[in-house]
């Protein structure tokens, strides 16, 4: 299926377990990424038997799944965290953003003021923000907000690469088509990097 087949017909479904996808706080037109056919979403079979209905991210493929019935998924192609920021771990969505403002983490300050201070007060949504056209919030029932994201990009150079400060992104148009996918609550599932 090519891409603008496949999100046509998922849009067509802006319901998907009682969410409702509403308008764009930012409307833009957004660019055509052009990206290779291997990092365009596609429908695969899993080996594994998952339940349906959640995100599981393989960082050693760069991949995302949503998961559906029958042992089958969407593969979105991801880029992830740098090794020595990403965490693997169980969480659940508990906010969903569109056009999400954002601001660096004292942590991402201190590591990289040069980049990062002027931002200390935050940045408004839009296409340039580097959490792009929609965002997924992961928390844990111990944490809450554990500041990892799963988010849109508009530098299609980042994906299938470890690059950001610990979360998974994809090209900002497959972002929407998962944004409009995933409902509160769901599951995530982040594995470890090198896993066998």
């Amino acid at each position: 299926m090519k891409r603008r087949e496949f999100l046509q017909s998922s849009a067509l479904s802006v319901i998907m377990g009682g969410v409702v996808a509403a308008e764009a706080a930012v409307p833009v037109t957004l660019p055509d990424y052009n990206m290779p056919e291997e990092f365009l979403p596609r429908e695969v079979r899993l080996r594994n038997d998952l339940e349906p209905f959640e995100i599981h991210v393989d960082p050693g493929q760069y991949a995302l799944y949503w998961t559906l019935p029958d042992k089958k998924a969407i593969r979105y192609a991801v880029g992830i965290g740098r090794t020595q920021l990403y965490e693997h771990g169980e969480f659940f969505v508990g906010a969903k953003k569109e056009w999400p403002s954002w601001t660096p983490t004292p942590e991402m300050i201190e590591r990289d003021p040069q980049s990062y201070a002027r931002f200390a007060d935050g940045m408004p949504g839009g296409i340039n923000n580097p959490l792009g056209s929609r965002g997924l919030y992961l928390f844990t029932p111990s944490r809450g907000d554990t500041f990892l994201r799963i988010h849109g990009t508009n530098d299609p150079e980042t994906i299938g690469r470890r690059v950001s400060n610990g979360c998974a992104r994809l090209i900002n148009d497959q972002m929407i088509d998962l944004y409009d996918r995933v409902p509160l609550k769901t599951r995530v599932v982040l594995y470890p990097i090198g896993r066998g």
